[in-house]
């Protein structure tokens, strides 16, 4: 009879730890209550209208191409910035590749509107926005490079800084050309 009771206590003692241990693990932690499922909710609501915004841009964008409209490209850039205005601080580690992308596009339509102040004051956002973080246009060159070219931010590039530069070969040509003819 003693070992029998042995074991009922023994079995007994083990289910109330099992459970304990069930209801103890079984809920989620602290920091998931209702205020971490709300601020959920909002960057998920926030990445959904950037997103919208940025698609509208990247339409007048498109539009822009077909018709080579320096107006459609100026605005363009401007809505691409003021979707990542309206994000705001609390979307600055969301979707970082998408923004960094569109924000290259509004580089991109500045300088093909012609709008070469904003152009590079908003390269210079860029470079703050996303921490010395680049793109690679599709022939491996750095955006952020060409676009310091092709915005005059390194108009005393030295010809060998020139050359190390990751910038593609046609734009070199042209800096190289450009530089001979205003010399001779």
């Amino acid at each position: 009879m003693n070992m029998k009771l042995t074991k009922t206590v023994l079995v007994g003692g083990l289910l109330v730890v099992g459970l304990s241990g069930c209801m103890t693990f079984g809920y989620p932690p602290k920091s998931e209550g209702i205020g971490y499922r709300e601020a959920r909710y909002e960057e998920i609501a926030s990445m959904r209208d950037y997103r919208q915004c940025r698609d509208d841009a990247l339409a007048i964008d498109e539009k822009a191409r077909s018709s080579r409209s320096a107006a459609k490209y100026l605005a363009s850039a401007r809505m691409l910035e003021k979707c990542e205005a309206d994000l705001g601080p609390s979307g600055a580690k969301l979707a970082v590749e998408d923004r960094m992308r569109a924000y290259g596009v509004a580089v991109q339509n500045y300088v093909k509107g012609g709008d070469m102040e904003n152009a590079r004051r908003t390269l210079d956002s860029f470079r703050k926005a996303f921490d010395g973080r680049d793109l690679y246009l599709a022939n491996g060159a750095s955006f952020v490079e060409t676009m310091n070219v092709l915005l005059n931010e390194r108009s005393g590039l030295s010809a060998s800084r020139l050359e190390l530069a990751n910038i593609g070969s046609g734009l070199r040509d042209e800096v190289r050309r450009v530089r001979h003819w205003s010399k001779h």
